[in-house]
């Protein structure tokens, strides 16, 4: 049953039998097998197919994915309940968006590891999107955005203000511009609409890349004034440039330890605000 149930939520969370193949590693008929023989014993449909790939998710399908993911996390915390001799560490991923990992994280980080010193984290950085799409997958504790995203099984809470600034020469035509997906995005845009611009254009999908940018006199961008080191001019944009940065998790969170993780992140943000 494990294995039938592995295959569905990939064939799920891909919405395709054929990159669900590649994902586990099977032949494209075994997933279409095992997803038949798994609605035969439950005698349900879980999946419509519309003669393409592409296929289309029944209610019965969504309700299965979600009991499942929590099952998933019983199942590791019985795995790592049975591991503790030999492996007594537990493991909380945390994914951040760029701004938020690079700048912020490791300050909480620095708390974490000396309060929760058994704990072993892994950090991964992606956009807001993606931060979110990993926490509701179950493939990440605890996640940090710059978007109010959220969803039914998300958790969000505000924690702090990230305030951006105009940065670099502001001689030049030339702006460095984070991509669509990106948080700052949107108030780079606000600002060119305020101040009737239509300059050349720089795409960079990273901080760090603009900021290197910036010291060698390139350009000029809104940034996050935390991103930025002293050498490099900015001005200040005012409170409408300011930013929510969100703390989210799922709302089924079974172990004891990462529900103590959890709390310790909502009082020290809560503590940092007052």
């Amino acid at each position: 049953m494990f294995r039938l149930l592995k295959t569905f939520r990939s064939v799920y969370e891909t919405k395709n039998f054929s990159k669900a193949a590649e994902q586990l590693f099977i032949s494209q008929p075994a997933v279409s097998n095992q997803i038949k023989q798994l609605e035969e014993e439950l005698a349900i449909q879980l999946f419509v197919r519309n003669g393409r790939q592409e296929i289309i998710t029944t209610k019965q399908a969504d309700i299965l994915y979600h009991h499942l993911l929590n099952l998933s996390d019983d199942w590791e915390d019985t795995l790592q309940a049975l591991r503790i001799q030999a492996m007594p560490r537990e493991t909380c991923r945390i994914v951040a968006s760029n701004t938020f990992a690079v700048y912020y994280l490791p300050e909480l980080m620095e708390q974490l590891i000396q309060q929760f010193p058994e704990v072993a984290f892994i950090l991964d950085m992606d956009n807001s999107e993606q931060v979110l799409d990993k926490i509701e997958k179950h493939q990440a504790h605890f996640g940090f955005i710059e978007k109010p995203l959220v969803t039914d099984s998300i958790i969000r809470q505000e924690i702090l203000l990230d305030e951006l600034v105009h940065a670099g020469n502001a001689s030049q035509n030339l702006w460095l511009v984070r991509e669509e997906n990106s948080g700052v995005y949107h108030y780079t845009e606000r600002y060119f609409l305020a101040h009737n611009l239509n300059p050349q254009k720089m795409i960079i999908k990273n901080n760090e890349m603009i900021v290197r940018c910036l010291e060698q006199g390139i350009g000029q961008s809104i940034i996050s004034k935390k991103a930025l080191p002293p050498k490099i001019n900015w001005n200040s944009l005012g409170e409408e440039y300011q930013r929510s940065f969100y703390f989210i998790k799922r709302q089924h969170i079974e172990s004891m330890q990462l529900r103590q993780i959890d709390e310790y992140i909502k009082n020290y943000y809560q503590k940092n605000k007052s």
